[in-house]
């Protein structure tokens, strides 16, 4: 036999990929606003130096949607993907892990607020991490997380992949979405779960 079979984590890395690129070009193609919020992709360098600073084991299909996209730009639009939650930059992935670990290290016993293998990823807005979403790096699922100390995972996907293939289905296939609703605001990706009083009279949803 020929080759080698793709790891595990080599498929979720491509597939992460996959399901990135399929939003990034729905959002290209409908949603200009949206587009001028997303960052570049992060080196292999910065995603390393990211793992060195907080010891945290980075699972490759984070690393694949952040070499696609390093976060988002403040702006009141900028919770842009399913469920309304926005993209951390880095640099925030970093002071929020460290504070949870700095709380966990600090005011806690036996009780486990925060583990290490709990990254942020998604929060409430680009300046706002009070909630949103974390990938468990053991499990590979992406749960939320509070202003309240999290003592049990509350997992809201089983996977990142999960997470993006099933908004990029939403975006390519509105009637099938199931989750939540997407819509446009002036050029804006915005999700039904999400609009801004201001905009109830802008919002558009989206058709098939």
């Amino acid at each position: 036999m020929t080759g080698r079979i793709p790891r595990t984590r080599d498929i979720e890395a491509r597939q992460v990929a996959d399901a990135w690129a399929r939003i990034e070009t729905w959002i290209a193609r409908h949603a200009p606003r949206t587009r001028t919020l997303l960052l570049g992709g992060a080196s292999r360098d910065t995603v390393t130096a990211l793992q060195r600073q907080t010891g945290a084991r980075i699972p490759s299909s984070l690393s694949a949607l952040w070499a696609r996209c390093a976060g988002t730009r403040a702006d009141r639009h900028s919770t842009f993907l399913m469920g309304g939650h926005a993209l951390m930059r880095l640099e925030t992935v970093a002071t929020k892990y460290g504070q949870e670990m700095e709380f966990q290290r600090r005011y806690t016993d036996s009780a486990v607020t925060w583990r290490a293998a709990w990254i942020p990823v998604f929060s409430f807005s680009a300046d706002d991490q009070t909630s949103g979403l974390y990938l468990d790096a053991e499990s590979g699922r992406l749960c939320r997380w509070t202003r309240y100390a999290q003592h049990h995972p509350e997992v809201a996907y089983e996977s990142l992949t999960e997470f993006l293939e099933e908004m990029a289905d939403s975006l390519e296939n509105p009637g099938l979405a199931t989750s939540d609703e997407p819509g446009l605001v002036e050029g804006a990706l915005v999700w039904g779960s999400r609009i801004h009083p201001d905009d109830v009279h802008l919002w558009t949803r989206l058709t098939a």
